[in-house]
């Protein structure tokens, strides 16, 4: 998400960033900071909705200091 895409006085407040899918891993990777609005925040993620993935969860990984993969923060496995 992106400043342009907020209302007129709409804050976002939950970071945001960018993601890949790791076939590897079997693994969604989120990587890197949104530029307008920072690191994501995962203490506002509440439920996924995997219907685009054939509805199946996988692991999703944050990797703080992409593209360093030194550290790895899994957020739900």
């Amino acid at each position: 998400m992106h400043r342009d895409m907020l209302a007129p006085g709409e804050q976002c407040t939950y970071g945001g960033g960018l993601w890949k899918i790791d076939e590897g891993r079997g693994a969604i990777v989120l990587y890197g900071r949104s530029f307008d609005f920072g690191p994501p925040d995962f203490d506002y993620v509440k439920k996924i909705d995997w219907t685009g993935l054939g509805g199946t969860p996988r692991p999703l990984l944050y990797l703080p200091h992409w593209p360093s993969e030194e550290e790895v923060v899994p957020i739900m496995i």
